[in-house]
């Protein structure tokens, strides 16, 4: 695991504390069990190559904007699943930054019938065999958390439990660390820095202000460094408004997109439409 001295690094100790407490109340040998009973995995991949759409994230909360409205929240999985803008469904199971937990992952997964993605900081096996055992059909890996050598260990063992793998990446050598027979690739332009998610946190609690400082979407650029033969899921930033841009400019295959959804103030089902429009517009032009 990698380390250092931003939110990012704070974060990945919870998560430290957390799988320990996890492997305390739940064995491995116990979570290998429950695999068995698992649902058969649907593919995540080959869904994102059905023509651009979302992967659209539940989160109760996230670290720039703080807690989502409850009803969104609530609402996400049936509103998602039902959306002809949705290809895929990422649930987020930190439950210290991020509100929520395994459990709900499989609560989603049981509700929908659309391919699951468990976004989490995935550092331990554990995670990955837990991941399948609550339904997960791909898993995501950070290369800016994680070296080469663990995230082709991690790979391998997602691969072998059926799952798919969405490879994170900040920078051309985050994307040089992925293994090679990786096919999906995530551009996010989140910046971890603390003192730009302090400027997010006063951004976010005022409802006129405009624009998310946490992100640069100069990085979705990074796709250019992309193999051809990826599929590629831009991550963070990404708006109605600029679905053009990333599918067309950019090229990216899909967007992962969760706050702009979750904090719609007029509710997931308008911000949904608007996604719906804006990739119907895209597809016209």
């Amino acid at each position: 695991m990698k380390t250092g001295h931003s939110i990012l690094d704070r974060m990945l100790c919870e998560v430290e504390a957390e799988i320990a407490e996890a492997k305390r109340k739940r064995p491995l040998a116990d979570i290998k069990r429950m695999i068995q009973d698992a649902p058969e995995v649907r593919s995540f991949g080959p869904a994102l190559r059905e023509g651009f759409g979302l992967i659209a994230e539940i989160k109760a909360c996230s670290p720039s904007h703080g807690p989502f409205p409850s009803r969104n929240v609530k609402q996400a999985p049936k509103l998602y699943d039902s959306s002809r803008a949705v290809r895929a469904i990422s649930v987020l199971t930190n439950a210290t930054r991020f509100g929520m937990s395994i459990q709900r992952l499989r609560d989603v997964r049981s509700a929908v019938n659309k391919p699951v993605l468990r976004k989490e900081f995935i550092l331990d096996e554990y995670q990955v065999y837990e991941a399948r055992a609550f339904g997960a059909d791909a898993i995501l890996l950070m290369a800016n958390v994680l070296d080469g050598d663990r995230l082709r260990a991690l790979h391998r063992l997602a691969r072998g439990l059926g799952m798919d793998a969405l490879f994170e990446c900040h920078t051309i050598e985050e994307i040089r660390s992925v293994p090679r027979d990786a096919v999906i690739y995530g551009i996010n332009s989140r910046n971890f820095d603390s003192k730009v998610f302090r400027i997010a946190r006063a951004v976010a609690d005022k409802p006129a202000s405009r624009g998310d400082p946490t992100t640069d979407l100069a990085k979705f650029k990074l796709v250019a460094h992309l193999p051809k033969r990826a599929i590629k899921v831009a991550e963070s930033g990404v708006a109605p408004g600029n679905i053009s841009e990333v599918r067309d400019r950019y090229g990216f295959h899909a967007a992962l997109v969760g706050t702009s959804l979750l904090a719609a103030e007029d509710g997931i089902a308008a911000m949904l439409q608007r996604f719906e429009d804006a990739i119907l517009d895209s597809d016209s032009g």
